[in-house]
């Protein structure tokens, strides 16, 4: 019982790191990457579809990121979906594929970045720990049901606790990278 609860339980919480680590992947570091556009949609005759559904995205260079098309067609709403985005991208057409160059950010606009960062990684640490109450629940409740001794109950717990404590130093060392990564001209 205790084993299926911390299986569980770091199932869970595995899932808020890898939640947190999409979420930073989004953020503009000054340097191409093809996940700042993952969330571009374009009008496509009438529908909202996903960029990646209607052109190859590929990074020509640190700077500069190339969205190829596959219907030449679909270039001008492809542009006005990128500039759409609010990701403050400008975009550039040159008849057969669209060149997004990456600004360099501000120092100001990094140390907000850096706020933002420090954010999710708060957001994730209540997440974890909600998490661990959840468990501990699940284990105080095994208990009064009788399938748990107190000694395995206060043993999940400590469990518990050690995954807790692992996965919160695991969102710091994620934190940090990143804020190193941003802060890096």
């Amino acid at each position: 019982m205790v084993k299926e609860i911390l299986s569980d339980t770091k199932t869970r919480m595995d899932k808020s790191i890898d939640s947190l680590r999409h979420e930073l992947v989004k953020i503009r570091t000054g340097k191409a990457t093809t996940a700042l556009l993952d969330t571009v949609k374009v009008d496509y005759y009438g529908s909202m579809t996903d960029l990646r559904q209607l052109a190859n995205v590929s990074v020509l260079d640190a700077h500069t990121l190339s969205v190829q098309p596959w219907d030449k067609g679909s270039l001008e709403a492809i542009e006005k979906g990128i500039m759409s985005a609010d990701l403050g991208l400008n975009p550039m057409n040159d008849g057969n594929l669209i060149r997004v160059p990456i600004p360099q950010l501000t120092e100001e606009r990094r140390k907000e970045l850096v706020k933002l960062i420090k954010k999710f990684g708060e957001e994730s640490k209540v997440a974890i720990r909600n998490i661990r109450r959840d468990a501990n629940e699940q284990l105080k409740k095994s208990e009064k049901e009788e399938h748990l001794s107190e000694d395995d109950r206060i043993n999940g717990e400590k469990k518990v606790q050690e995954l807790t404590d692992d996965h919160s130093k695991r969102i710091d060392d994620i934190v940090a990278d990143k804020e190193k990564e941003l802060m890096e001209v």
